[in-house]
């Protein structure tokens, strides 16, 4: 009997003893709760804004892009544009221009255009067919300049003036200038776009949160009788709100990638249908790289931790006054 008793007590003092660890396997149940239709309109307020966030930031990647592809074109070529001149054969003009840029120092290549060459560059203006030939047309040599080294410029201006009638030179600086500056401009704009994004991302988490602590008021109060810190209470909002931040991100971010992925596929689809083509012309190409993704997929990702942090710094506030 003894025996029995003892038996009995050591087993319920095992099963005692084993009791609290169960309770630890299981998952601990979340303050804030899921799938709310605050929190859903959470997620959609955050996708939009990534969505837009990551329209900005690809413009700005594109336009950079293009601004330096043309910037390059420009400074590689320079144009000598030979006027008539009274007393002057204007074809003799010409072969003393080119011969003058093909002796310069850092010209790669030289074209002088021809008659009917200068009258095709006017067609889209006048149209074909116009007889030009009592017009008095300037004409242009295109000087292409080598890529290594810095070409005399200075020079070939010096000498067209000195032995080419009605010869100017024409380096481009202004337009590389203006291309520049519409560069630096798109680029302030689409970082004032993200500034606004972000600053109303975190606008929208913190009125989000504010509301979701005021809803599980009772159960912060219970957790803070208890002796739970509000570092505990503060990342068990993080947590949630970041996993928020996450789906919207992911969700504006790929919206945003597929715009431009259609964006740069509308040329060839709307190509195919009749009479497509010029509308094919008119919508140009527009191509993002990968830094361009790669700058979208950012920004989702610095939206998901601005929604951390915003929703972090507001619990912590809201806290003090529960207090």
């Amino acid at each position: 009997m003894n025996g029995t008793r003892v038996a009995r007590a050591r087993s319920k003092s095992r099963s005692a003893t084993a009791a609290p660890a169960e309770p630890s396997r299981r998952r601990a149940p979340s303050i804030v709760p899921r799938g709310t239709v605050a929190g859903n309109s959470l997620v959609a307020v955050v996708a939009i804004m990534t969505f837009l966030a990551g329209i900005a930031v690809g413009a700005v990647d594109i336009v950079r892009n293009a601004a330096a592809e043309w910037h390059a074109d420009v400074l590689r070529e320079v144009t000598i544009q030979v006027r008539p001149v009274a007393g002057r054969e204007l074809d003799a003009e010409m072969g003393k221009a080119a011969a003058i840029a093909r002796a310069t120092r850092g010209v790669a290549d030289v074209h002088a255009y021809s008659r009917e060459e200068a009258a095709r560059l006017l067609e889209p203006w006048l149209g074909a067919g116009v007889d030009l030939a009592g017009l008095p047309l300037p004409r242009l040599v295109i000087v292409r300049l080598a890529d290594q080294g810095e070409p005399d410029l200075a020079g070939l201006r010096r000498a067209l003036a000195e032995q080419v009638a009605g010869a100017s030179l024409d380096d481009h600086r202004g337009w590389a200038r203006r291309l520049a500056t519409l560069s630096d401009v798109v680029a302030t704009i689409g970082v004032g776009v993200l500034a606004l994004v972000l600053l109303a991302t975190v606008l929208s988490v913190s009125f989000a949160t504010r509301g979701a602590v005021a809803a599980n008021r009772a159960v912060v109060e219970v957790l803070h009788l208890v002796g739970a810190r509000e570092a505990f209470i503060a990342g068990a909002f993080q947590r949630h709100f970041l996993m928020v931040g996450l789906k919207g991100a992911v969700l504006g971010g790929i919206a945003a990638a597929l715009l431009f992925l259609l964006a740069g596929a509308a040329p060839d689809l709307v190509a195919v249908i009749p009479g497509g083509s010029d509308a094919a012309l008119l919508l140009g190409r527009v191509m993002l790289d990968r830094s361009g993704y790669a700058a979208i997929a950012g920004v989702g990702l610095l939206v998901a931790i601005v929604t951390a942090i915003a929703s972090r710094r507001t619990v912590a506030q809201t806290l003090r006054t529960i207090d």
